[in-house]
């Protein structure tokens, strides 16, 4: 986790002490709530104009300590799907198709070996059109996804590609199965049969290296593939014990 800038705290108490934002509140022990408060159970009680002009204020005062910060600390990782709104409405943005891996591992979350295939793919020339294309690629929960859509642009560079279908199991499935992929020929199909005989595909990079494949058609395959291992064949039988002599 990024180290927090010695100007954050300094700043927050500044603007608690000059009243323009709000000390954090502790938390009421479990089973009771505080005095003069209400049970942790009771329905929250609406929020009026003077709350609302409140929040509004303290999420300015919020995105003006991150740009602080920023300015500091230009490679600080967001740590929260707020912080990427915020950041979004400082103006940042991160370019899918063009981000380095310092890029993606700032948003929260993101994993090494995620940023890894994405940079494996962009060295091979491949885009992506849109969330749903980063969403297969990464396997990403839908909440993952959301929080970083603020700051995530996906320009393309050159003609946009044609609309998916039904994913294909890569490692395991038959020849017919796989001739439904576009652009893949008679000959392309031997060479990925056989290359998936010496080891399984472990994902789009890994299966355009080993076929040299152009971005092309590994962005049109993007969504189209499942990348599990093949099942295991049948188990010989233990061979017969030769009888002693």
């Amino acid at each position: 986790m990024a180290q927090r800038h010695w100007l954050d705290p300094l700043a927050r108490q500044l603007l608690i002490a000059c009243g323009q934002l709000r000390p954090a509140r502790p938390s009421p022990s479990p089973g009771r709530s505080a005095r003069g408060s209400s049970p942790s159970w009771q329905p929250a009680l609406g929020v009026g104009s003077g709350d609302r002009v409140a929040r509004e204020r303290e999420q300015a005062i919020e995105r003006d300590l991150l740009a602080l910060q920023l300015h500091h600390q230009p490679g600080r990782r967001l740590r929260s799907e707020e912080e990427v709104r915020h950041a979004a409405a400082l103006g940042w943005r991160l370019d899918v198709n063009r981000a380095t891996a310092a890029d993606w591992l700032r948003l929260p979350g993101c994993t090494p070996e995620q940023a890894d295939l994405l940079l494996r793919l962009q060295a091979g020339g491949v885009q992506l059109s849109g969330p749903e294309d980063l969403q297969r690629l990464l396997a990403l929960d839908p909440a993952r996804l959301r929080s970083w859509l603020p700051l995530l642009e996906f320009r393309w560079y050159g003609a946009p590609p044609e609309p998916g279908m039904a994913a294909i199991a890569i490692n395991a499935a038959p020849a017919a199965a796989l001739r439904r992929l576009p652009d893949l020929g008679e000959k392309l199909l031997g060479r990925l049969l056989q290359e998936r005989q010496r080891r399984p595909f472990t994902d789009l990079a890994d299966l355009q290296q080993r076929l040299q494949l152009p971005p092309s058609q590994i962005e049109a395959w993007i969504g189209r593939l499942h990348f599990e291992p093949a099942p295991p064949g049948p188990s010989l039988p233990p061979a017969p014990r030769r009888p002693r002599r």
